[in-house]
């Protein structure tokens, strides 16, 4: 049982990491636009390489 001292808070702070990194994702506007980003890697412009 005495582990539970170290995984609670542990786990609070690892949660608490993920959700500032989350945060900090929506205000760099990480994810403005999705639909646009699809479209964007599945055209022939993305890649410059040359096709054999």
């Amino acid at each position: 049982m005495a582990i539970l001292s170290y995984l609670i808070p542990v786990s609070l702070l690892l949660g608490g990491a993920g959700l500032a990194a989350f945060f900090w994702a929506l205000r760099a506007r990480q994810y403005e636009d999705p639909q646009g980003d699809a479209q964007r890697i599945l055209s022939s412009d993305y890649d410059n390489h040359p096709k054999p």
